[in-house]
């Protein structure tokens, strides 16, 4: 099986890297043509020309109009019984506009986006959700096995897409939770390594607070999930709430927090820069 991916950004070298350590890697293309010089397979100039090449096509980029200028260009060159996975984050429409594009060239679509981060994708450690074919499932979870630790078959394209939706509505709660938390300590002049450390070991424990907490109180926000997609991808869960009449405030308040901190200027920082605001 030829594998080849289109999008090299934070996520997708990760999960490019994983590949050609399992010998599934067989092209890349990249917009910014430098960062396919690390892999020693054939570098491609277009995303037409990758097609042509590949029985899996994996698309990691960042936003829904990225994805179908991908899937338009693949459409046009793409060999009958190709599959293709999307490991963006974009809506369930965009899914089934994707899908149905790819269906009328008799290629295959997953909607596989995932979750962990840029960790989960350097370490093979990614959970990711699948819309789509079961039975096309099954033919790629061995390449999908080289980064992820849990694939889950959700059920019809786009429905890995709106778990994903699910899931980041989570993870606003869970940052604005912690980040609150933390400046109320930080108010109380108490010593927080060991808070976080207590609090980690007991049932207000998670990944956030595991992975992100020190380094919010070392004033350090590098880019983990970068919060300008973060945002992003809650106006996607906002629009698919709204659909079935379903209130976010939550939601709705992260939005509005994440676009002050991006017209200050902190759209590139990791979400856990919502701590800005909270001892500001």
């Amino acid at each position: 099986m030829k594998v080849g991916i289109i999008g090299l950004g934070a996520m997708g070298l990760g999960m490019a890297r994983r590949l050609a350590q399992a010998g599934f890697l067989a092209g890349a293309y990249n917009r910014t043509a430098a960062k396919m010089a690390e892999f020693n397979v054939p570098h491609y100039n277009q995303p037409e020309a990758l097609a042509a090449d590949m029985d899996v096509i994996l698309v990691c980029v960042s936003a829904d109009n990225d994805v179908l200028e991908m899937i338009e260009a693949i459409a046009s060159t793409i060999k009958p019984n190709t599959i293709v996975i999307d490991t963006s984050t974009v809506s369930s429409e965009t899914a089934t506009i994707a899908a149905a594009c790819l269906a009328k060239k008799h290629a295959a679509f997953l909607d596989a986006p995932v979750s962990g981060g840029v960790e989960g994708a350097k370490n093979g450690t990614l959970s990711m959700m699948v819309g789509g074919d079961a039975a096309v499932l099954e033919t790629v979870r061995p390449v999908l096995h080289t980064m992820t630790a849990r694939i889950t078959h959700i059920g019809d394209t786009g429905s890995g897409q709106a778990t994903k939706a699910i899931n980041q509505i989570m993870c606003a709660g869970i940052n604005q939770a912690v980040t609150e938390a933390l400046a109320v300590a930080q108010a109380q002049n108490l010593p927080m390594n060991k808070v976080i450390d207590v609090i980690a070991g007991g049932a207000a424990g998670n990944w956030f607070l595991d992975h992100r907490g020190v380094t919010m109180m070392q004033g350090e926000f590098a880019t983990g999930f970068k919060l300008a997609l973060h945002h992003k991808d809650l106006k996607i869960a906002q629009a698919m709430a709204a659909q079935v009449g379903v209130a976010t405030p939550l939601t709705d308040m992260t939005i509005t927090d994440y676009q002050q901190l991006m017209t200050d200027g902190y759209g590139d920082e990791d979400i856990s820069a919502l701590y800005r605001l909270k001892v500001s």
